[in-house]
This record gives structure tokens, C-alpha cells and sequence, in this order.
């Protein structure tokens, strides 16, 4: 059974901005990094939130999108080369004799690690359904929650279901480069929580014909020979009509559940792991925790505080990684080690 397992020297559970950022600081270290994540791409939140907000907190950076940052600490760790085990929620995490650590994912992706950090935010991301009965019959054939080809709309008559930013931001992209037959954007009220210039290139393409809004909300659905041709939608009167599609994209944002890392034995508090302040080790030694999924006095909910939690963990979990060596401190200015680690020797 060992043999079909990926020993590691650390396992990150999470890969939004404070776990990529986690694996840079153990690259540093020179501590080998494997990454799960329940989402299908890396960024966490910040990709499935608000990929195209503005972020303004983060040091020596005027502004940036959550985009433009995961794409940057992605390109930052890459010298380090860390495997990303994307879709897939940690299922089992057990404790071996030896001191490393038995994880297993929803994929059966099976690992040995030294050492665990756990940085998943407030839990893995789940989206928001549609709750109508046998709609999911049509699940990743007619109804999508996400957008993982936007090809795969093309040519049809396509509605999406949302009001935030996700929801708008596809429904501009597919309306000016998804070749759709037509677009319905149907939200249940005129009031989107998205940010202002998102709101006026949704008017702007409605003015000019490339894509619909409705107000309302799907409340049934018909379906012929087996495929799903229209949804009824509800109107704020209390009307319903029926609205053709080929596809129902719905973006209703994600819900957030903490799943089973509630079951892995770790002091909680309001569901976030309880921490040290030195190392952010957990209550079980070689679990470390960052991010908003840990708790502490004066805790702030911050990518920058997560990102100062990620320096102090790797530093912790060095230390069970390479119990024989005098781990020192080298600065990424003056560190020839460093250079060569970064693949910036001689420049």
C-alpha cells in the first residue's frame, strides 16, 4: 500500500493566496511542498469570489486583483516546483507511529508527509445549487456551476443565474467572446453586489444587444426527449414564463463548509483551529494552521497576516522536517543559497 503513496516533505491543505504563499516560504527552507485543494483551479477565494476586485493591503503593491495576485505567487513559487492536487477534499488524516502523517483525499490521492499545513480559508468551497427536484440530473451536461471551458457554450442559448460579481463577470466575457447563440443574465432583483464598472459593462452590453436581463428566479424547468430546454422563471409579480436555454450556468456564489478537518482531533474554537503565535502549530505537533481557518488572540482576518503566519510555520515545521540541523535565518537579498535556490545566482 506504501508504494502507491507520494511521500512528501510537507503537505498544504488549501491553495489560495496564503497556501501558495505557504509553499514559497518552505521552498526557502528547502522543504519539498505537495498542494490539495477542493477547488479545480489554485487562488482560492480570491479566484472565486472576486477574481477582478481591487485589492489595496498588499505591501508594495498599489493595486492589485485577486487575479493578477495568484497569478504572481504562482509564477513566485515556481522554482520550487510544487505538485497541485486539484477537485479533491482531505478525507483521512491519521497520525502514523513513525510521526508522519497518513492523508487521503476524496480523489484517493494517498500521501505520507512530515509535516501538514492546513491554510484552507474558512473551509473548502462548495457552490450554491439549485434546488429544484431532478434538475442535477443535468449536472456537467445542460447545468454548470462553473465555467470550466467557456467553448463549451458556444453556439447555444444560454442563461445565467446570479447577481455578484462571478455571475457578471462570465456573463460580460461569454457575451463578447463565448460566440453564444443568445445570453440571458436572470437575477432574482435589479441590484447586483458587484463592483460599479462590472454593473455598467453588464448595461452597456444589454444597450447594445449582445446579451438580456431578467428579473426573476428559476422556479421549475421543462425538458423534452430527455434534455433540458427551458426554465421557468418566476417574475417579482408572482408570474411565471418560460425562458428557453441550451445551458443554465448558475453562480450563486460558494458556501464555505469546514468539512472534515472539524473531525481531525484539533482544538477548536467557532470553528477555527486554535494556534500558537510562535509557529502556528495546532494542539497536534506537526499540524500547523494559517489563514482564517486559525484562531489566536488578536487574530486579523488579513492576506497579510497569513502571509506573516506562512514565514513563522515554515520555520516550525523545519524543525521536525530536518531535526539535525541548525536552521538559519538568510535573507533573500544576500543569501547566495537563496540565489541559487530562486534561480536568480549571478544576476
Amino acid at each position: 500500500m506504501d508504494g502507491d503513496m507520494i511521500s512528501t516533505d510537507a503537505l498544504v491543505i488549501g491553495a489560495g493566496p496564503v497556501g501558495l504563499f505557504q509553499v514559497f516560504q518552505l521552498g526557502l527552507l528547502e522543504i519539498n511542498a505537495h498542494v490539495v485543494d477542493s477547488l479545480p483551479h489554485p487562488g482560492g477565494q480570491c479566484m472565486e469570489l472576486y477574481p477582478d476586485k481591487p485589492i489595496y493591503d498588499i505591501p508594495g503593491v498599489l493595486r492589485y486583483t485577486g487575479r493578477e495576485l495568484v497569478a504572481n505567487l504562482l509564477k513566485q513559487i515556481e522554482p520550487f516546483a510544487p505538485t497541485f492536487h486539484l477537485g479533491q477534499e482531505v478525507r483521512v488524516l491519521e497520525q502514523r507511529p513513525d510521526g508522519r502523517f497518513f492523508v487521503e483525499t476524496s480523489k484517493g490521492s494517498q500521501f505520507l508527509a512530515k509535516t501538514i499545513i492546513v491554510a484552507a480559508g474558512v473551509g473548502a468551497f462548495q457552490p450554491k445549487l439549485l434546488k429544484l427536484d431532478g434538475l442535477d440530473k443535468f449536472n456537467d451536461s445542460q447545468l454548470f456551476y462553473r465555467v470550466d471551458n467557456p467553448d463549451d457554450f458556444a453556439g447555444k442559448k444560454l442563461v445565467i443565474v446570479g447577481g455578484d460579481d462571478a455571475a457578471l463577470y462570465w456573463a460580460c466575457r461569454l457575451a463578447t467572446e463565448g460566440n453564444t447563440e443568445s445570453l440571458t443574465l436572470l437575477h432574482r432583483r435589479d441590484v447586483f453586489q458587484a463592483a460599479p464598472e462590472t454593473i455598467a459593462r453588464v448595461k452597456a452590453l444589454c444597450d447594445a444587444g449582445k446579451m438580456r436581463f431578467e428579473v426573476g428566479q428559476v422556479t421549475a424547468y421543462d425538458e423534452k426527449d430527455g434534455q433540458l430546454v427551458a426554465a421557468q422563471v418566476t417574475d417579482v409579480d408572482g408570474l411565471t414564463h418560460p425562458l428557453p436555454l441550451d445551458a443554465l450556468l448558475v453562480l450563486l456564489g460558494l458556501s464555505p463548509k469546514l468539512g472534515p478537518v472539524a473531525h481531525w482531533g484539533l482544538d477548536m474554537e467557532r470553528k477555527q483551529l486554535l494556534v500558537d503565535t510562535e509557529k502556528f502549530s495546532t494542539s497536534v505537533p506537526g499540524i500547523f494552521a494559517v489563514g482564517d481557518i486559525n484562531t489566536y488572540p488578536g487574530k486579523k482576518k488579513l492576506i497579510l497576516s497569513g502571509f506573516h503566519e506562512s514565514a513563522l510555520a515554515a520555520f516550525g515545521a523545519a524543525a521536525l522536517v530536518f531535526p539535525d540541523k541548525k536552521i538559519m535565518l538568510q535573507y533573500t537579498t544576500t543569501s547566495p543559497r537563496l540565489h541559487q535556490l530562486l534561480g536568480v545566482a549571478g544576476t
